[in-house]
């Protein structure tokens, strides 16, 4: 950011005890730029302009690029850089003149040079249109799944307010807890860093000191990275899973389990796809070396250890009755479980029709990582409650306005702040919203008013502690798996009551995160609060609208949506995102949890990990006092040695694999040894790789994907372990694997 003689007053006082004011977390003190410019203009006519065209074709294009065969979701960087010369053509074009409204606004179109505050509201904006549209598209995938699934005719304005209301709920639960996740030296968002850099990278003039500047450095590396996604995305797609052992043992089903990167636990393969190795997690290079060594211990455990053990030794589960890795839902004698059997007309459970077919089973790693989801929500409660609860109970009795301030919360003190009363007035207008559809539309949602009042309850439980754990690790623990869990107990048997449970006493805490990292991008960037609470409130309105236009559309225009049985076998619209989501309100709310994990459960020993997860805790915390000048005793986090198998599937054990590598090679070497490097550029390199590898994968779904142009070869096929999906039980029956005598 470009500074002139009118830096503030707060700025240079700041300057003058740099020693002391300096952010405490190391990372952020190497990035962020520790002055601030207030005269730079914000809410400008370009930002509007740029902002709100942003916000609307990302929505657009997430939405429906997610009911395709082949999903992508175009991620809000693609706007950050192709905003940037749009708002420099406005600069040089737009007049210069003043205008005035009602005798007392004044503005101009054209205020001055494009700048980088503008620059971040209108990012803040377009990620609206991501976190909204894009990744799984929540609340449209419970509509979609009303609609196309369960064949319900619903309510528009129903609709709208389920999307509308589950935002603005998260928007209500960032407001309230800013003081924690927010405002805090300790709650640094890392992820924030990568944007950080990169919007200097654009915008500042860097000295010439004989070193590449980062522009240059983003764009060499962006270009590369743009070229390079050409073979793993399309030409040599094998890159995305390098599985060499099972071309070793090719007849080998035990060998092929143990070494398939896509079906198997991936032990030998690789891959050399960046999309593959961000995928869930995010960006390893963003993420701090102790939050990827505890995911490091907990995949090494998982995957290495517990799930051989289980499968091998003691065939847990009948767990060999099944492929070693697998999202699919099975029958008792392995075949793919056919949910359509055991349904009534009505989309209720059929008993005698269930008992009739067969019991739910599920594949041994995918049982075991639900499992892990119990342990990692009470760890988390536990963990946040005994490392930092003394500071949250703190800060309730408001303590802190005697802490020590950094020098961005000192510059930041000079803008007015947004009166709690905003949030609180958005927070409970969307409850009374949501609570008056539990009477309106009774029979659509299912959900009776005191579901909605629990889910509110769990939502505001969890979502500081999830909170306080991504702020400080860039991993956000989740708990879809208890939400549905709890409730599926409570209303067995009402699958949209399920999925409607999951959206607003888990998915109002996703947004609240996103909602909460823009805050503290904010923070960094120096950007007014105010102006930060406008635009995001516009883009979630926004985005919300559109998000539901486009959805309801499509599912009114394209006959036989989501339905792979009617469709033509060539047809793009098959909804795999969402027939997961169809999937989930079958186990857990037609079948319900209790048939699962009950007394007389196949899965009720899991139900165990609930007390293991409070518990392991415990003694970390107690090691922490007993030697507290062993600072690395502390950075022992159970919830996040946990996230080292969450997701899986369908995130595979390569996925997660190569995100450690990579991680551990920049956060830990190049961070140790070449720390002016990693300064300079370690997060403009994360950003360039997101951003060519996005740019190619928009570019080949356009001219060849999208027209059934792809290229059929060896080399095309990402894994190459047709064995690895097979059961080893003796006497299971499976079209292309031998029969074990």
């Amino acid at each position: 950011m470009v500074t002139n003689a009118t830096t503030t007053k707060s700025a240079s006082n700041g300057e003058a005890s740099a020693a002391d004011e300096r952010c405490s977390v190391e990372e952020v003190a190497l990035v962020v730029p520790e002055t601030d410019d207030p005269t730079l203009p914000v809410m400008t006519f370009r930002a509007w302009v740029l902002g709100l065209s942003s916000c609307t074709l990302l929505i657009f294009l997430n939405t429906f690029f997610i009911y395709r065969t082949q999903p992508l979701t175009i991620s809000a960087i693609l706007m950050q850089i192709a905003v940037l010369p749009l708002g420099k053509f406005m600069a040089a074009t737009l007049p210069e003149k003043r205008y005035t409204v009602f005798g007392r606004w004044s503005f101009s179109l054209n205020p001055g040079p494009f700048n980088i505050k503008e620059h971040v509201i209108i990012t803040v904006m377009a990620n609206c249109g991501v976190s909204i549209g894009g990744g799984d598209a929540y609340s449209i995938g419970a509509i979609t799944v009303m609609k196309a699934y369960y064949k319900q005719s619903l309510n528009f304005l129903c609709a709208l307010l389920i999307v509308l209301t589950t935002q603005i709920l998260g928007y209500g639960w960032a407001g309230m807890l800013r003081r924690y996740l927010v405002d805090p030296v300790e709650m640094w968002w890392p992820s924030n860093l990568a944007q950080v850099s990169l919007f200097r990278a654009l915008h500042e003039r860097e000295p010439k000191t004989g070193g590449m500047t980062r522009m240059k450095f983003f764009l060499i590396f962006m270009s590369a990275s743009f070229v390079y996604y050409l073979f793993p995305g399309y030409l040599f797609q094998i890159l995305t899973f390098f599985s060499w052992v099972c071309w070793v043992w090719p007849h080998s089903i035990t060998a092929q389990q143990i070494g398939s990167g896509y079906h198997g636990l991936g032990v030998g393969a690789f891959t050399l796809d960046w999309a593959g190795i961000s995928a869930y997690h995010g960006s390893p290079l963003v993420t701090p070396f102790s939050s990827i060594l505890n995911v490091m211990i907990g995949f090494i455990m998982f995957i290495y250890i517990i799930v051989p053990i289980c499968y091998w030794k003691f065939d847990t589960f009948d767990a060999r009755k099944f492929p070693i890795f697998s999202n699919q839902l099975f029958t008792s004698t392995g075949h793919k479980y056919d949910t359509t059997k055991i349904l009534t007309p009505q989309y209720d459970l059929n008993i005698a029709a269930y008992e009739r077919y067969s019991k739910l089973y599920l594949s041994p790693l995918f049982a075991l990582s639900i499992g892990s989801g119990f342990a990692r929500f009470t760890a988390t409660l536990t963990h946040v409650a005994l490392f930092n609860g003394s500071d949250i109970w703190k800060q309730s009795k408001s303590a802190v306005k005697n802490a020590k301030l950094d020098i961005h919360s000192k510059l930041m003190k000079s803008y007015k702040q947004v009166p709690q009363w905003w949030f609180l007035a958005l927070l409970v207008g969307s409850i009374i919203f949501s609570l008056m559809m539990s009477f309106v539309w009774k029979e659509d949602v299912q959900l009776p008013w005191w579901g909605f009042l629990f889910a509110f309850a769990l939502a505001w439980i969890v979502t500081l502690p999830i909170g306080v754990i991504q702020a400080t690790t860039n991993q956000q623990p989740g708990y879809d798996i208890i939400a549905q869990f709890i409730i599926g107990y409570i209303l067995p048997g009402k699958p949209i009551a399920n999925l409607l449970f999951k959206i607003y006493g888990r998915i109002s805490t996703i947004h609240a995160l996103s909602f909460l990292a823009d805050l503290k991008l904010g923070h960094y960037m120096k950007i007014p609060p105010r102006c930060m609470f406008t635009a995001q409130m516009v883009g979630t309105l926004l985005s919300g609208t559109v998000n539901l236009a486009v959805a309801w559309w499509m599912l009114g225009s394209i006959d036989n949506i989501c339905d792979i049985e009617a469709l033509h076998p060539e047809s793009p619209w098959t909804c795999p995102k969402f027939r997961v989501t169809f999937d989930a309100s079958v186990i857990w709310g037609l079948i319900g949890p209790e048939r699962l994990f009950g007394p007389g459960g196949m899965y009720r020993n899991l139900v165990w990990l609930f007390l293991i997860g409070a518990v392991l805790p415990v003694p970390v915390w107690i090691l922490s006092k007993i030697y507290p000048d062993k600072k690395w005793i502390p950075l022992i986090n159970i919830p996040v040695i946990s996230y080292g198998f969450a997701g899986m599937p369908p995130a595979t054990p390569t996925n997660i694999a190569s995100w450690i590598v990579t991680g551990t090679i920049f956060n830990y070497f190049v961070f140790k040894y070449r720390k002016t490097w990693w300064q300079r550029y370690n997060y403009v390199l994360s950003a360039a790789l997101d951003a060519g590898t996005a740019f190619m994968g928009v570019l080949l779904f356009f001219a060849l994907q999208n027209e059934g142009k792809n290229v059929k070869w060896w080399g095309s096929k990402p894994d190459h372990c047709p064995l690895a999906s097979c059961p080893t039980a003796p006497g299971i029956m499976v079209e292309g694997c031998p029969v074990f005598r």
